[in-house]
């Protein structure tokens, strides 16, 4: 997937633990790990908003584009 999901760096950069920002933003652990390990196939803007605020970041720090080479 060409779109890369830096949560892991944030939270090591911010000293804090997943169940601690997941009461932040106000979802669940289970449906923060989706978004950690890129099994989401969408992310709400009123999470992602949650998350920059929590994180203390902006939306680029998080999320990053990849693009996949194209095979000829």
């Amino acid at each position: 997937m060409p779109i890369i999901i830096n949560i892991d760096v944030m939270l090591a950069r911010r000293k804090m633990s997943s169940g601690e920002l997941a009461q932040k933003v106000g979802i669940t652990p289970a449906n923060l790990s989706i978004l950690k390990c890129g099994r989401a196939k969408a992310v709400r803007l009123s999470t992602l908003e949650a998350l920059c605020s929590a994180l203390d970041c902006q939306p680029g720090d998080i999320l990053e584009f990849q693009p996949q080479e194209k095979e000829e």
